[in-house]
């Protein structure tokens, strides 16, 4: 379990961040047509996992449109953003804020990501969705960079995380 903050309020994790030089948990997400993907979907490429809590929230927002910048200029890269939204509300998100770069995931039938991934907050008002975080893989899916985000209020460090999928 790792400990986090909402707005000062410490709440905890379902566990760790998976460890940096090990093999990336695979998984089973929602895209916006409603197929199940995981990381075969995304074999070859690095990828930043972007994991929010929603999509409809300040700081979600900001750090999507971040990275979407960033995956803008780096097609080597894919940028999946994780949250608890339904791929419509996704979807309405991406169309609104003009966010074509991303691949938005939802968590919609299942919380095996969270709890996989370690970032499945277990109490607090935001229990049962995701802390925020950002893991980096590169092409084979290696875990090379984590970040867990100590103050679900604050953005992720997104140089480190753009640098190590360099």
């Amino acid at each position: 379990m790792a400990n986090i903050t909402l707005k000062g309020t410490p709440c905890t994790t379902s566990g760790e961040l998976p460890k940096v030089g090990t093999k990336a948990p695979d998984f089973k997400l929602v895209n916006g047509s409603l197929a199940d993907v995981g990381l075969a979907d995304f074999k070859g490429k690095k990828k930043i996992i972007s994991i929010v809590p929603s999509l409809d929230t300040p700081v979600c927002a900001l750090s999507t449109k971040r990275f979407d910048e960033y995956a803008a200029k780096d097609r080597n890269t894919v940028v999946l953003v994780v949250s608890s939204d339904l791929p419509f509300a996704q979807g309405r998100f991406c169309a609104t804020e003009g966010t074509s770069h991303v691949v938005t995931l939802s968590m919609m039938r299942n919380r095996h990501f969270a709890r996989d991934y370690g970032v499945l907050i277990q109490d607090g008002p935001l229990a049962g969705i995701t802390a925020r975080a950002v893991v980096v893989l590169d092409a084979q899916d290696k875990v090379v960079h984590t970040e867990l985000v100590a103050e679900i209020g604050q953005e992720p460090d997104y140089a480190a995380a753009i640098a190590a999928a360099r």
